[in-house]
This record gives C-alpha cells, structure tokens and sequence, in this order.
C-alpha cells in the first residue's frame, strides 16, 4: 500500500510539473507579444477552448502512460532487485536475479549474480574449512548424545531456566509406562525447549535443587538428591537429580536460583515395583499378624503339656488337638502366601527384546558352572529376536537340565535354534533315555529347583508369562529326544512414541546443547528476538473453507522451532472424525477420503492434545487467520482457547517482498530456495512453512524486524492482514 502510494505521488507530481511547465511557458509567449497579437490570440484560441483542453488531456495521459511504464521497468525493476539481493544475503545463497527489463537493469543483474556466484564460492570454502575446524568438537559432541540416547535408563537434561536440552526415549517411555503410548500424556510434554515445571511440580524441585546446593556448601561428597513423583496417569516416577557446574546462572523463578549451568535427571518408572513391593509387604504383614495367634495356642498347649506331663488323658488329647488344628492352619496359611508371592513373581521381571542366541548363550554358561553338563550348539539362527524374561528363561532351561541329569542321567545336552514362520524353536536335545510325555507335565506343575537355586514359580508359569509352548519330540534320525520351546518372535525396534524417524536423517534431534545458554522465555515476549523464540508451526485440513456454515477439521499438522531447529521428530500429525462428509472439491486438494477419518477421535479430544503440543511457543501458520477462525470457531464445544501468539508467513512475506506478484506458500518457498514436498497435507505444509519462516527471520533482521513486537507491528500493517474468514 505504502509503494502504491508513493507511486501515484509521483506521478502527480510529475504530471503537475508538466502543466506547471505548458502554463508557465504559455504565460511567458503570451506576455512577450503586444497587445494588438494578445487581442487577435486570444479571439483565435477562446472557440477553440475544449478542444485545447482535450488535446492537454490527452497529452497528460500519453506522459502518464509513458510514466508509469518507466517507473515500473526502472524504479520497480530496481526495488525487484534490491528484494533479490537481500533474499541471495540473507536466506538463500543459491538465488539468481532474472535477466528482465532494460538493458541497463539486465546489465546489472548480471553483475549482481557473477557477485552473489562469486560470494557464494568463497562461502563454501569458508564453511568448508569452518566444518574441518570444527570436526573434532562435533565428533565429541555427537558421541556424546549417541550415548545419552542409547542408556537404558530414561535421562533429562535441562538448562539453568529448567528448560529441556535434552532427553531419550527411555525418558519419554518411563513417564507414560504402561500406559496407552497413542494418547497425550505426560511424555507429550517432553520436548526440546519445555519447561521441566510441566512434568514435575515445581516446588519439589526447588526443595531438590536447595538440597544439593547446601550439599555443596557443606562440600559434601554427593551433591545429588532423589526423590519420587506422580505423573498425571499415576505413574511412580523414581528420580535421581545432580548438577551440571558452570557459569553463574539465575533459574527463571526466584526460589530456584542455583549456580550451576543445569541439572541432569535420571528416570525410572517404578509403578509395577511399587505395586509388587506392596503387594509382598502385605503378604508378609498378614502371615506375621495370622501367624501370631496360632503360634501363640502352640506354644501355650506345649508348655502345658511340658509341665504337666501326667495330666489326664482327656485334657492332653484335646492340648494336642489345638497343636494339630493350629499348626494345619499354620501351614495352610503359609502355603497360600507362598503361591501370593509366586504370582506376585511373574510379573517382577518385565519382558524385553532381545535376540535368542543371547539368552542361549546365558543359559549355557549356567548349565555347565552350577550343573556340570557339557553343552554343544549346533545350529543357531543370529537373527531371531524374541521378547523375553530372560532370567526366568535362563531358570527353566537350566531346571529341565538339572532334572535330565538327575533323574535320567544324562551328561552333555545340545541346543538348536530355527525359525519356522513367526516361531522360534529353541531345542534342547539329549541322547539316552526317552522321556515321557507325562513326565514332562508333571516337571511343568512342580516348583523350579536346580543349582541349588530354588524359585516358588513353575516351568508352566514361565511358558505362560512367555506366551509360549513347551513340547516333548523324538530325533529319529539320530537318535535323540528333545524338548522344544516354541517362542513367538517379534522385530527389534525402539519405543514408538508416534513420530516416525524420516529418510535422510541420521538420529531424533533429542538435544541442543545451546539451550544452557538461552534465557527462559517470559510473558514480554513484544521485547525478545525472534531467533530465541520458540515456535509451533501448524496448519490444518478441513471439510471446506466456510468455518461459519459448519465446515470442520479434518487434520493438524504441526512441527516445533526452538533454538532455530527445526525438529522434525518432535512433530505432531492427527486426522479428526469431522462427523459429517468431506465436500468433494476438497477432497481432491487434500487427498483424504471420508474412510480414512472413520474411527478418528473427534475434535474435542484432538485440540485438548494439541494445545498441550502447542504450550509455551508462539504459533506460526501461512494465511494462518484462516486455519486460527477454524479453532476459534471450537471454543464453545472443546473449552480449548488458543491464547498464544501468533505470527503469519503470508504477511511477513508481504512486508519483506512487497513487489513480489504472489505470496503463495509454493511461491515464497521457490524465492527462498526451500524444497516442498508433501503438499497440501497439514503435516507436509507445516514444514515447508518452518523451513520458509526460519529463512525469513535473518531477510526481518535485515529489515530491522528483529523482535517478536517488531513484527507484529509490521504485520499488522500489511493489506493481508485485514482479510477476515
């Protein structure tokens, strides 16, 4: 608007100097003549007046027309450039200036990018030798979160403001634990840049992070401190928390001040320990309590009869009697917590991946140490992976070995293992004696003893925690007998926690070890730069594009900006169950069918976890008024508001490039060198638009946009921004 107006202001005064000139030169001639050529000049012209003025009409129109054209080859031309050239500064260094225009403007685009190919020659061998400086640092600093996000114990790293700079799967895994991974919990909070405060109240760690300063004080040994907490979901969450020394730093609120650069925290979900160390302090609470009473009547009915060893007939039988029933009780009741704690066993070792021939070799070991046998291996398939309690596993192998042994007489076994289908046949064979079926069932009922190692579970308890079968089999071609496990075999992979890892990248961006040094964010944010912001960058699908005649959202699709990252593994996709039918125009742009949204949760479900994805950032959107009517439009029925601010690429790119003829998503990403790909879906889009607004960012600081409050302002000047859905 504002060039516009500086145009028309132009050529009004280039068509009011012109008339100024005609009339001040008219003026002149008419003045240098007498007055007998005034009288004859103006009794010739005065008839003719409107065709006078119809001719300086004319005239007026072709200089403006000629006007207009050079201002929009020469100044816009030069303005086009100028754009250009801080686009190939600024954002993308591969961007080329057209050859339009005049020759003169042609002749200075040339120069412009033999300068910018030039530039960006130097640049690379300057990257290239900042990279090779660098190498050693970089190596160490990706060994270093490899590690992290290869424990197996769940790690948090935060920085000094209590904001998350790292943290690995386990993390993530710990917090849900046996909960349903699919649905928002606490470990949707997890992300680079969060608050910690989200996940753990905040009090408590201020009483942990008071503890270990005091410790160092004092300078005592082990400045740590551990302490317990409950997830939203309930879940028990063991913490182990120690410092990380650097640099004076003041933790965003007052009482959680520390001069360390951050905290590391270590997590341990411990729900089912908990659940099992109670249930086994019950049982031993009421064997004790029960117990008392009965050994209270024994020892009374043998000290009677102790001291009085002639008492009649009649009384003895019925002391003895008393002995009898109690002690009957006695071991009834002890029989029963010992079948409570067995069951209470089976679910102590939890199950785990891990590849078969590891838990054979395992149980090999222990056989020949504990039991004296000798074991060969014959065939073993590497690529097997089972999941498997293999301490148990370990227990029933070396149990059937030990009653092989003792009871058959049997001195070296063999082990095979193979696929069949989705099977794994783990064979345990021996030559000698055949066993028995039943004999096998009965092994399967009795308690596991072998080594001298007793355990109050079965051979069939551990079969049924592994979901697996246990049969007996003859080798007829050589002659032996065997006892097969057929365990189901399942694919190695991480926690899935419903953000797919994506061609072309090597690891989850899990860390952003710049984070210990960036300021917590405040609710001022008009004062911040916008390169220390973070961003949730989001775009939506619908039915149609009338929110007002009851058009819904049909998906949303979102990816997170912090520390000008892009992280692409820390995205959030969702279809949504619209409850009425896609309009078919839409859904040739989109590609979503009215099938693939059947069994989707509904919208009220939907916003609630994205507005937890979204918590603490400011939203980015391309024409994002359109996508935030639509969640306006929902506050009645979800009672989410999303208060958060918001920046839009549509009008950043109509500040930036104002005489640019499109400001399309498709267009804008072109100029700045940004690859789109998976286009018009709410995922896809939203990436392309991060990609595009963290380009935009340096192009504002050129500008002198370098604050949120800056560009808002600018923002809210734009023709765009008047556009109402």
């Amino acid at each position: 608007m504002r060039d516009n107006l500086r145009f028309l202001l132009a050529l009004g005064s280039f068509l009011t100097l012109v008339v100024g000139l005609l009339v001040m030169g008219a003026y002149g001639v008419f003045l240098a003549t007498d007055s007998t050529r005034q009288h004859d000049l103006i009794a010739i012209l005065a008839p003719q007046g409107e065709l006078i003025a119809e001719m300086g009409l004319l005239v007026l129109v072709i200089l403006g027309t000629v006007f207009t054209i050079c201002y929009h080859r020469y100044v816009k031309g030069a303005l086009k450039i100028a754009e250009g050239i801080r686009i190939t500064l600024n954002a993308h260094p591969g961007h080329r200036l057209a050859r339009v225009g005049p020759a003169e403007l042609k002749l200075l685009a040339q120069a412009v990018n033999d300068l910018a190919e030039q530039g960006e020659m130097l640049a690379r061998d300057l990257e290239a030798n900042v990279a090779r400086a660098k190498a050693s640092v970089e190596e160490e600093k990706n060994r270093l979160a490899t590690l992290m996000s290869e424990l197996s114990q769940g790690v948090l790293v935060c920085n000094a403001d209590g904001r998350i700079l790292l943290y690995n799967e386990r993390a993530r895994h710990a917090l849900l634990g046996s909960s349903d991974l699919s649905r928002a919990g606490p470990a949707a909070l997890i992300g680079l840049g969060r608050s910690i405060f989200a996940l753990v109240e905040q009090n408590l760690l201020a009483h942990a992070l008071e503890t270990m300063r005091a410790r160092l004080e004092k300078n005592e040994g082990d400045p740590s401190a551990q302490f317990v907490f409950t997830t939203r979901t309930g879940e028990f969450i063991r913490v182990r928390m120690a410092l990380v020394l650097g640099a004076a730093k003041a933790m965003a609120p007052a009482d959680l001040q520390t001069d360390s650069g951050g905290f590391v925290m270590t997590l341990e979900n411990i729900t089912e320990t908990f659940e099992v160390d109670t249930t086994r302090d019950m049982l031993l609470q009421s064997l004790t309590e029960g117990s008392r009473a009965a050994l209270a009547n024994i020892r009374a009915a043998v000290e009677t009869l102790t001291t009085y060893p002639d008492c009649e007939p009649i009384h003895r039988d019925r002391f003895l009697q008393v002995i009898r029933e109690e002690a009957r009780a006695l071991s009834g009741r002890l029989d029963k917590t010992s079948l409570d704690y067995a069951a209470s066993l089976k679910t102590r070792w939890p199950l785990e991946e891990m590849l078969a021939v590891d838990a054979i070799a395992a149980a090999r070991r222990r056989i020949e140490s504990r039991l004296g046998l000798a074991t060969l291996a014959e065939v073993l398939d590497d690529s097997l992976w089972i999941k498997a309690d293999s301490y148990t596993l370990v227990q029933a192998l070396t149990y059937l070995a030990g009653r092989l042994k003792d009871e058959y007489g049997v001195q070296e076994l063999y082990f095979n293992l193979t696929r069949h289908a989705r099977i794994a046949e783990l064979d345990l064979l021996w030559r000698g004696s055949p066993l028995s079926q039943r004999t096998l069932s009965d092994w399967e009922m009795e308690a596991m003893r072998a080594g001298g190692e007793d355990s109050p579970l079965t051979l069939r308890d551990v079969i049924d925690r592994l979901a697996a079968e246990i049969v007996y089999m003859m080798d007829h071609e050589r002659q032996r007998s065997l006892i097969r496990f057929l365990l189901p075999t399942v694919k190695p992979t991480r926690v899935a926690l419903g953000n797919p890892v994506r061609l072309g990248e090597s690891r989850p961006e899990f860390y952003d070890f710049d984070l210990f040094h960036q300021a917590g964010q405040t609710p001022e944010l008009d004062q911040r730069l916008l390169s220390e912001l973070a961003y949730t960058v989001f775009d939506t699908e619908t039915t149609g594009l009338d929110p007002s005649a009851g058009d819904e959202i049909i998906s949303i699709g979102a990816v997170r900006i912090v520390n000008n990252r892009l992280l692409r593994f820390e995205t959030y996709e969702q279809l949504i169950d619209p409850g009425r039918p896609i309009v078919a125009m839409s859904q040739t742009i989109h590609g979503i069918s009215n099938e693939m949204l059947r069994g989707q949760p509904t919208v009220d479900k939907v916003l609630a976890q994205f507005h937890e994805y979204c918590h603490d950032t400011v939203l980015v959107g391309h024409n994002a008024a359109f996508d935030m009517r639509f969640l306006q439009m929902k506050e009645a029925q979800t009672g989410v508001r999303f208060t958060q601010p918001v920046l839009d690429t549509l009008l950043l790119s109509g500040v930036l490039h104002p005489n640019q003829s499109s400001h399309a998503l498709e267009a804008i990403a072109e100029r700045l060198g940004v690859t789109v790909v998976a286009r018009h879906t709410a995922l896809g889009d939203a990436l392309v638009t991060g990609e595009v607004f963290l380009r935009m960012v340096p192009l504002l600081a050129a500008h002198g946009i370098r604050t949120f409050g800056d560009a808002r302002e600018a923002t809210a000047k734009s023709l765009y921004a008047k556009v109402e859905y």
